[in-house]
């Protein structure tokens, strides 16, 4: 059995998007496996957005960061999905990581000046959708976002191994969004 969090990164809280149907696919896809499974929806959180180091490195987190960090720190397996805004995660959760990836949680400065990871242990999924065919993010952009999500932050808290799951052209064929939807409870099921 895998403890399972999942952060829905889609800022709108319309149950319409299909970031979320992901999710809720990934989650039933878990349970159905027999895998716990909690869920951040961060459209529906209320935190502020970080505007100093000072603010990072020493203010205490709200309680709903705090909640997050709680079931980030319980989990196995975390799930990161969200919709390809502007060719980059959308800025509330970019937003939403700023707070939670904090020192004291996700690292530890030494003395040394070097970062000890404090997210060891875990492993990641992250699911992005977007417009363009999944083919041109990964070739023409390079899937700079996610690399950037990957490298820049989980893995340098830790979270490794990364696996990714790109769901180009979302707007158009429904057969495609269907199958797509039975993929991602596969790999809820499989928690990896």
């Amino acid at each position: 059995m895998t403890r399972i969090t999942i952060i829905d990164g889609h800022p709108d809280p319309d149950r319409t998007r299909y970031v979320h149907a992901l999710a809720d696919a990934y989650a039933s896809g878990g349970e159905a496996a027999g895998h716990q499974v909690r869920r951040i929806e961060i459209a529906k959180l209320d935190f502020p957005i970080l505007r100093t180091a000072a603010e990072w490195r020493d203010n205490a987190p709200v309680d709903a960061i705090h909640k997050a960090q709680t079931d980030i720190r319980w989990a196995d397996h975390l799930v990161i999905l969200y919709p390809l805004w502007l060719g980059d995660v959308p800025a509330l959760l970019k937003g939403f990581l700023e707070q939670i990836l904090r020192p004291g949680f996700a690292i530890d400065e030494g003395s040394t000046g070097m970062s000890a990871q404090l997210l060891t242990g875990r492993s990641a999924r992250i699911i992005v959708t977007m417009g363009m065919p999944a083919p041109i993010y990964r070739l023409f952009f390079r899937a700079h976002s996610l690399k950037s999500l990957d490298r820049n932050l989980l893995r340098f808290v830790g979270i490794q191994p990364v696996r990714y799951s790109i769901i180009g052209s979302v707007e158009g064929d429904a057969s495609s969004r269907e199958k797509w939807l039975r993929t991602v409870a596969r790999l809820g099921g499989a928690a990896r």
